[in-house]
């Protein structure tokens, strides 16, 4: 008579292993079907994203699940997200609220494997996909707090300028805006009117405060719109706190876990921030949404700052045309507008890790192509106007 062998250390890892591949599987077969369905285009952008980053943990799993001698199952159950989730009832906002919820299970699973499992290799795949389900989460959080904003989709997907955390970088875009765009008008307007001052000065000048308003509206709008999606992260955690202070108190142990704090230190830290209801709300939107009220942006001073930027950046192509008219306003526009592209591409290396040398040469190579082709372009555009 066979005895059945009681399943060894290897062969449980590898169920859990195998259980993990058909979890991300299934779940990239629901992000798709959601894209599939979704009508607004921000949005099925971000499922399909959300589906790619969930099939390459199924990829981990699968190649981690061979370099134990596993066999990666050719087919997925899971938990039939793709079914049962995708066509909640409800709309859009319960079905995000789902999703939300079932990501948020998945990070339990996780960290609980991270806490009984002693292979390294497999915890750090578990790290990095805890992290990334946090990530998903907060995502679909603000995409239902803020379904119908453009501003938020846009902030979702990054397209958004993302801001230096000071007034510096605001100016240094706002000057780089103004004089990229008005150095493009007055290259132009100068071709089709072999550099007329008036028709120069009028188009400048109107362009300027275009784009100097389009820029102070802008800006406004961005950061009202962060500051509206921090506030909803707020109140979403004081009502997740008050109805379940415990599932808050565990999320806030997992942060500090996912960090390399012991687990029962974690709880315990916690525990002593929860004693403190509005500090523990503090803690939690930074470890959440990596954001404090300090570091927002005032919108009435992105406002200013912006137009006023702007403003002084659009004014320097055109300030020739005050004093000079005709080919020779133009050398002058282009040269003084070649000087001042290479200060703000120098400038930027005050908020980014370029060399200013690098930055600003860049910068004068990208205006000395705008005006050539925009000068070019007036000229055929003066040729048919007569």
């Amino acid at each position: 008579m066979n005895v059945p062998q009681a399943p060894t250390t290897d062969d449980k890892l590898l169920d859990v292993l195998q259980g993990n591949w058909a979890l991300e599987m299934d779940g990239a077969a629901m992000y798709k079907a959601l894209a599939s369905r979704e009508r607004i285009p921000e949005r099925r952008r971000v499922f399909r994203t959300l589906s790619e980053i969930e099939l390459s943990h199924a990829v981990r799993w699968a190649k981690r699940i061979s370099e134990l001698g596993g066999t990666v199952p050719k087919t997925h159950s899971g938990k039939t997200h793709a079914v049962r989730i995708a066509d909640t009832p409800g709309g859009m906002q319960k079905t995000l609220d789902a999703i939300i919820a079932e990501e948020r299970r998945d990070v339990t699973s996780y960290l609980r494997q991270l806490n009984s499992i002693s292979d390294e290799a497999t915890r750090q795949i578990l790290r990095e996909t805890v992290l990334d389900e946090f990530s998903h989460a907060h995502t679909l959080a603000r995409m239902r707090d803020q379904s119908g904003s453009r501003a938020a989709l846009d902030y979702l997907l990054g397209r958004r300028r993302q801001g230096t955390g000071s007034w510096i970088g605001d100016a240094v875009y706002g000057v780089n805006d103004g004089l990229g765009s008005i150095f493009g008008i007055v290259s132009g307007v100068s071709g089709a009117t072999l550099g007329d001052s008036k028709f120069v000065l009028l188009a400048g000048m109107s362009g300027m405060i275009a784009s100097a308003l389009s820029m102070g509206c802008g800006a406004f709008l961005a950061a009202k719109s962060e500051r509206e999606i921090f506030e909803a992260g707020i109140d979403r955690e004081k009502e997740q706190f008050r109805d379940h202070p415990e599932d808050s108190k565990e999320e806030m142990s997992i942060f500090y876990q996912l960090k390399g704090v012991p687990q029962e230190d974690a709880v315990r830290i916690a525990d002593l921030l929860a004693a403190n209801p509005a500090q523990f709300l503090k803690t939690m939107a930074v470890e959440k949404l990596n954001l404090t009220e300090d570091a927002l942006s005032n919108p009435f001073r992105s406002a200013i700052s912006g137009s006023l930027s702007t403003a002084v950046g659009a004014i320097v192509p055109v300030i020739p045309f005050f004093f000079m008219s005709g080919i020779h306003a133009v050398v002058a526009a282009a040269i003084v507008s070649l000087f001042a592209h290479f200060a703000v591409g120098a400038a930027k290396s005050l908020v980014t890790v370029r060399s200013w040398w690098s930055s600003g040469w860049e910068m004068t190579m990208v205006g000395a192509a705008e005006g050539v082709i925009t000068y070019v372009i007036g000229i055929g555009l003066g040729r048919v106007g007569a």
